[in-house]
Formats: structure tokens, C-alpha cells, sequence
């Protein structure tokens, strides 16, 4: 609970600040719009490529559309991931996976100011278009930033800031833009693809990988690549775009507008997954031994090991079925987080309890080897760092059952 709750506030925050920033500067930006219908032809428009942050929420970097046009004074982003604190209901929206996303429109100097002060590089590719191209683009970009058409439902691997960026100028350009599925030099799961742009060691890590599914264990086609903004990138720079003459390239070589100081990534913490699950690892095991040697069970830990692994169980059922996130879906992290255990926390805790319930922890044992099958068969990924816990979880339970088969 939380993890997920510290993954929310840190997407919140981020969310807002960038609102905040946004936002302000829009008003000027939409009187001018109505002002301006055509580009001059010394006009570019360009994709812009945001590196990753230390947030957990900007780790995974961002995309935004560029058109910049010196003879009339223009200089503006097309930004796909903003959207409204005021819409009604908001909080349970967000956590639902209902909550409606924004094209938001900003002058370029604050654009990059604002990822200047976060330390994230931008880079830009000018894209080779027409006159014709570059206009029909802008008009598009300007009727979809109106209020009418702004909004579109979030989901974070096949409807966000970057896939609008590439699904636009499929959308524009047609059968003029071809793709190359180069850029992709090894085959990787859309798990693999977000646990590569996050420390391994991190509660964010460990949290995004209990909570989204085994649907996220499959294999990421090139196209789906482009869920991330980096592979964005990559791709305009192999893709081709036709014309007249034949095939060239769709944008022109890569500008750094900003690099980013280089920074140290944080080191070894006493506070980081691997040692506070080795170390409640390590309890399970000492109090289990303990248990054995005296022939007894302390029974309040029994009680908390059913309280806690049902409650994260129960939180990963309502992330399944209570919301619209489709990576959490066919989550087997239920396997060992058994929601049913909140319904026997007082039976397990009771000096004497019923003989079923030896019966209830050896389905337990059961469920944690078929979790075990489910990572070798290649069903779910689990977070590496969990096997240490459920090293400690496993040998309690045994130790449970038998004491349980032997009262």
C-alpha cells in the first residue's frame, strides 16, 4: 500500500509541477493561434526528445512536437502529456486509469527552460517535409489542440506522449513515411522495456514490477517500442519519407539543444528493497528456527504474514479488475499474495486453530510453486529482489503446515 501510494505522489507531483509551468503561459499562446493559418517556407517543425529525470514518473523521458517559424515570430510545443487538476473526481480517475490526457500548447524558451532546471537533455530532429506537408501538419496539430479536441484517454503503453508523436505524423504523412524496424537490435518484453529505464534496486522498480501483470511478458514488436520516448527517436532516425525523387530520410541529423551535467546515480542504501526484504527474510527464518527448537509459533507473525500478503494481494485484485490499466491485468503476483488470508488472520492467530486451516497454508505452499512455474515456464516475470522474501515466506509456511498437521 505504500509503495503504491508513494508511486501516485510522486506522478501527482511531477504532474502538477509541469501543469503549473505549462499552463501558465497557454492563454497568450491560443489568442495567437487563430492569428497565424499558414507558414512561411523557411518554417521547420521538428520532434523534440526529452531525457529521463529522477522522478519516477519522468524516468522514462518525454516527446513533443516543435514547429518554429522565424519569419512570423513563432516558436511553439505541441505537448501530448499535461492534463486538468480540476476535472471533477479527479484522484479516483487517476487511480482507475479513466483520467483524460491534454494536448497543451507553450512557447519553446520556457518549454526547455523548465527541463534545463531538471537537468534532462533535449535533443531535436528537424523533419524533412514539404511546404504542403508542413502546413497540413500544423493545421492538424492547431485543431487538435482546440478545447474541443484536446482530450484523449491516457494508457501508458499504446496511447501516450510518445505514440502520439509517431501516430500524428502516420496519421499525416500516410504512405509518404515508411519505417524500419533497424533500430531494434535485440527482442525484449514490454517489461524488460520499462524495468531498463528504472534502477533495479528501487521501491519504484519493485513496485511498477508487482504491479503490472503478466500481459507486460510478452514480446514488444518494433512499433510497440515506441511506447517509450528514446525508441521515438530512434525510429524518425532510420525512417524514410517519399517524394518525388524517390526515398530520404524523414528528419535531419540530430541537434543536442541541452546536455544534461552528468550526475551520480544513487548508491548503495541500507533502506533499499533487497535489504529490507533480506533483512524481514532473515526474521521469518531466525523466529522460524526458534519456533522449532521450542517446539512452539509465535503467532502474531503468522497473523502479520496473512495481513500483509493479503492486503498487497487485494490491492493488485482491485488493480485487475477495479481499473482500466491494462498492464495490470493476469497479475500472478497473486500467487503469493493471496487476497483470502485477510479472511483467516483471527483463525491463524487463534492459540488453537481448526484443522482446515493446515489445509488453507498448504494450498499457500501450492500457489508459491506455481508461481515458481510460472517464472521458469515464462508465464509472469517476477521482481528479482521478491525471491529473497519468499524464500523466508516459504520456509515459514512449511514450518506452519507441519506444526498445524502435527496439532
Amino acid at each position: 500500500m505504500t509503495m503504491g501510494k508513494t508511486l501516485q505522489d510522486h506522478l501527482i507531483k511531477a504532474a502538477k509541477s509541469s501543469l503549473i509551468c505549462i499552463w501558465s503561459l497557454v492563454a497568450p499562446i491560443l489568442s495567437a493561434q487563430g492569428q497565424i493559418t499558414t507558414l512561411s517556407p523557411e518554417a521547420q517543425i521538428s520532434v523534440l526528445t526529452i531525457g529521463p529525470g529522477t522522478e519516477l514518473s519522468d524516468r522514462f523521458g518525454h516527446n513533443a512536437f516543435r514547429v518554429y517559424d522565424p519569419t512570423q515570430d513563432l516558436d511553439w510545443t505541441y505537448n501530448y502529456g499535461t492534463y486538468d487538476f480540476n476535472t471533477p473526481h479527479f484522484y479516483l480517475k487517476f487511480v482507475q486509469g479513466h483520467l483524460l490526457y491534454n494536448l497543451s500548447v507553450n512557447y519553446f524558451d520556457a518549454f526547455l527552460q523548465y527541463y534545463q532546471r531538471q537537468n534532462r537533455w533535449v535533443k531535436e530532429q528537424v523533419l524533412v517535409l514539404s511546404a504542403a506537408q508542413k502546413n497540413q501538419l500544423f493545421d492538424y496539430l492547431q485543431w487538435n489542440a482546440q478545447p474541443a479536441n484536446r482530450a484523449y484517454r491516457y494508457d501508458f503503453f499504446f496511447d501516450n506522449c510518445a505514440t502520439r508523436i509517431r501516430d500524428v505524423l502516420v496519421h499525416q504523412l500516410g504512405q509518404d513515411l515508411v519505417y524500419s524496424n533497424d533500430f531494434v537490435t535485440e527482442p525484449k518484453t514490454f517489461r524488460a522495456l520499462i524495468q531498463e529505464q528504472v534502477p533495479r534496486n528501487t521501491w519504484g522498480s519493485l513496485g511498477m514490477d508487482v504491479a503490472i501483470g503478466a500481459v507486460v511478458d510478452r514480446q514488444a514488436s518494433a512499433w510497440d517500442f515506441q511506447f517509450l520516448p528514446q525508441y521515438v527517436m530512434a525510429a524518425n532516425a532510420m525512417a524514410q519519407r517519399k517524394d518525388s525523387i524517390g526515398l530520404g530520410p524523414l528528419t535531419q541529423e540530430t541537434k543536442v539543444l541541452y546536455a544534461a551535467q552528468e550526475s551520480k546515480e544513487p548508491g548503495f542504501a541500507w533502506n533499499s528493497p533487497i535489504m529490507i526484504l533480506g533483512l524481514i527474510s532473515i526474521l521469518l527464518l531466525g523466529i522460524t528456527i526458534k519456533d522449532w527448537r521450542r517446539q512452539q509459533r509465535t503467532r502474531w507473525v503468522d497473523a502479520l504474514v496473512f495481513g500483509v500478503t493479503g492486503t498487497i494481494g487485494l490491492l493488485l485484485m482491485l488493480l485487475w479488475w477495479g481499473t482500466d490499466h491494462g498492464a495490470t491485468k493476469m497479475n500472478y503476483n497473486l500467487l503469493w499474495a493471496m487476497p483470502l488470508s485477510l479472511l483467516f488472520i483471527r483463525a491463524i492467530y487463534n492459540s488453537n486453530p481448526k484443522p482446515w486451516l493446515g489445509r488453507y497454508v498448504l494450498f499457500l505452499l501450492l500457489m508459491l510453486a506455481l508461481m515458481v512455474a510460472h517464472q521458469f515456464s515464462g508465464v509472469q516475470s517476477f521482481a528479482p529482489t521478491l525471491w529473497i522474501l519468499w524464500f523466508g515466506l516459504t520456509f515459514r509456511l512449511g514450518y506452519l503446515y507441519g506444526f498445524l498437521k502435527k496439532s
